[in-house]
């Protein structure tokens, strides 16, 4: 089994301005491999046979060296051999020729010795990430800066100690000791980042002893509990338990803090001490709240799994969709541009942002694991505007956080009636269209048990209907 530890690091000032530079070269070197690649690419594809488009000068080895595989450098292997004794000659990936290049820079600027060579290697296989997840649909690697590269990783020979961790080229350094290492893990790898308050070591540990988690098949999954996503409240559960949402970073106080520092920081001259020290004042704020964020959603991803239920519907939410900027509206006979909701829907955006329910999903997907429960994802379109009795669907239903049908009559909480939809909708995936149509059997009964505005006719109607569609 794998798992990860962080702890908060306590470095001298000599490891501290060494950790500051390896930042800074690695930083360099993971943009020049990136350009060395986008440029290798343009000359194969894009330019053809020719080096240079504007001259057609051909490329050739006298002119200009075009790799096939995507990086400058030797793209074939001589060290490899077969049974005969001739050579193999694979050729190497992009990441390969990169790697195999590092010796020779090194040699060209001697300072990159003073990083570790593991380091160096990391650095590449982040670069080969990136590409990977390209691939997979998501987006195109993009160069590096202070503020988005923080942190490099080790593969081997760290060391920890009591309260010391050993740090291959940096030496022994100090950590916080918060959280012991059981007995019989093994270390694996260490990842250093700095922070807006000093640095902090992830360090992934490994013990084979122990299984991994294995998640329970759906065919064993008999009850399913339903999440619906809300910024008026955080979670809202299918059994009518509501988690609230305390908006740590759009409440006023927070809002008014951020807006004095942030105030502050663009009074300073640019590149003068004074800025950056209200910019780091401004950094530890954030952290405060971010840190503030991610204790609150470990507790309600907690509350959540802890239930007793075998599998969890969340929404399948596209929330990058739902952060973009409206459209934008030109009136057709002056050319003015006209009010789009824009400023409106900005608000919206924070809260959102403040809810940061994609982290609170990743966190629930870990524990669900960890507790051997499934993870459903589930189609949120309509969910609270669709009666869960008659299946009408109408914008006209919600009126805030009331749902009054328009057809039938039938009314509920709505955002707890959307997370009884969600939890219908996994019941379907579990089981199949039988569990909808036990649900409305069930629903239909208690409506005309209790007299909420829906006749037994109506009711033994749709009961009909469900059965003819189910079959």
């Amino acid at each position: 089994m794998l798992t990860n530890y962080v702890y908060k690091l306590r470095p001298n000032v000599t490891q501290t301005n060494k950790m500051g530079g390896w930042l800074d070269m690695l930083r360099s070197t993971y943009n020049w491999s990136l350009a060395d690649r986008i440029a290798q690419y343009n000359q194969q594809f894009i330019q053809g046979d020719y080096c240079d488009i504007r001259t057609r000068g051909e490329a050739c080895p006298i002119t200009c060296f075009v790799s096939k595989n995507g990086a400058s450098g030797e793209p074939w292997k001589d060290a490899k051999k077969d049974l005969d004794g001739k050579t193999k000659n694979p050729r190497r990936s992009a990441g390969d020729i990169q790697i195999t290049a590092l010796p020779e820079l090194k040699k060209a600027r001697p300072w990159f010795g003073e990083i570790d060579s593991t380091v160096l290697q990391q650095n590449v296989k982040r670069l080969d990430t990136a590409y990977k997840n390209f691939f997979e649909g998501r987006g195109f690697p993009k160069f590096k800066n202070r503020s988005n590269f923080t942190s490099f990783t080790y593969q081997m020979g760290v060391k920890i100690q009591g309260n010391k961790v050993y740090l291959p080229k940096l030496g022994w350094m100090r950590f916080f000791n918060s959280r012991l290492i059981p007995d019989g893990f093994t270390l694996k790898a260490a990842t250093i980042r700095k922070r807006q308050d000093g640095w902090y070591v992830s360090v992934k540990i490994e013990d084979k002893s122990i299984p991994d988690y294995v998640s329970k098949p759906l065919d064993e999954v008999k009850s399913v509990l339903g999440c619906d996503l809300g910024i008026t409240k955080l979670v809202h559960l299918s059994d009518r338990y509501q988690i609230d949402n305390p908006k740590f970073s759009t409440d006023k106080k927070a809002k008014r803090t951020l807006k004095i520092r942030q105030r502050r920081v663009s009074r300073k001259v640019k590149g003068s001490k004074n800025r950056k020290k209200a910019a780091n004042k401004l950094g530890r704020f954030h952290k405060k709240i971010t840190d503030k964020r991610t204790a609150y959603q470990w507790s309600v991803a907690n509350k959540i799994v802890s239930r007793k239920v075998d599998a969890i519907a969340l929404e399948d939410l596209n929330i990058s969709g739902m952060l973009k900027r409206c459209k934008v509206k030109v009136d057709e006979n002056t050319g003015r541009f006209l009010n789009n909701g824009q400023s409106t829907k900005k608000g919206l955006n924070r809260a959102i942002s403040d809810a940061s329910w994609c982290e609170l999903i990743l966190k629930i997907e870990y524990l669900a694991v960890k507790q051997g429960k499934v993870v459903i994802k589930i189609n949120p379109k309509h969910s609270s505007q669709e009666c869960r009795i008659c299946g009408h669907i109408d914008k006209s239903n919600r009126g805030g956080e009331k749902f009054i049908c328009t057809q039938c009559g039938y009314h509920e909480h709505a955002d707890i009636g959307a997370a009884k939809t969600i939890r219908d909708r996994g019941l379907e995936i579990v089981r199949g269209d039988s569990a909808k149509l036990a649900a409305s059997q069930q629903n239909a009964q208690k409506m005309s048990q209790c007299g909420l505005g829906v006749s037994p006719a109506f009711c033994n109607w749709r009961i009909t209907t469900l059965y003819e569609q189910t079959w």
